[in-house]
């Protein structure tokens, strides 16, 4: 698959080495911009102040297949239901929150556990289509969440939760797991 990410930090920086190690075609875009037409499918991976200005500089990404793995940590501009629906209105295709509750210091080491850490995803059916597949070849375990009308709920999820347990003991992988019936 083609992927183009856009970020180069943390999240894209890991997210291209582990993509590329799984035999994908990976371009990154920084913060110069660039142009994502040629990929199947689009990973926005910046600070979530800055996705309006991250699309707006990647010409390419109208009606591609978009996985927001972006949160809110300073918050989100006025008016917008979650960073994703935000995208989602910029980019015009379908679109899925993936890669954001999970840390990336740790997504190289993921394939190596002895089980599957989960990974919530949410979004359009498309979208939620590829990003399960990138999630598996990442390591994970991809638990679907809903549509994208919970791409909030796992916003809120990270800055309520993974980041107060973050700071008090550091990275860690989770699993979300169900008795037997």
């Amino acid at each position: 698959m083609k992927i183009t990410i856009i970020g180069r930090g943390n999240v894209g920086g890991a997210l291209q080495r582990v993509l590329s190690a799984k035999g994908h075609d990976v371009d990154v875009l920084g913060s110069d911009g660039g142009d994502a037409a040629a990929a199947d499918a689009v990973i926005l991976a910046v600070p979530g102040g800055a996705v309006e200005d991250a699309l707006r500089t990647v010409s390419g990404v109208e009606g591609k297949v978009l996985i927001d793995a972006t949160n809110p940590l300073q918050g989100r501009p006025d008016g917008v239901e979650s960073l994703s629906a935000l995208a989602k209105s910029i980019a015009s295709g379908p679109t899925a929150k993936a890669f954001n509750t999970n840390f990336a210091t740790l997504f190289e080491q993921a394939a190596e556990q002895g089980e599957r850490p989960t990974m919530p995803i949410c979004g359009d059916d498309e979208a939620v289509r590829v990003a399960e597949q990138l999630a598996r070849e990442c390591g994970y375990d991809p638990v679907v969440v809903g549509g994208l009308e919970h791409a909030r709920a796992l916003e809120d999820y990270v800055g309520g939760v993974m980041i107060p347990l973050v700071m008090e003991r550091g990275p860690f992988f989770y699993r979300f797991d169900w008795p037997e019936r």
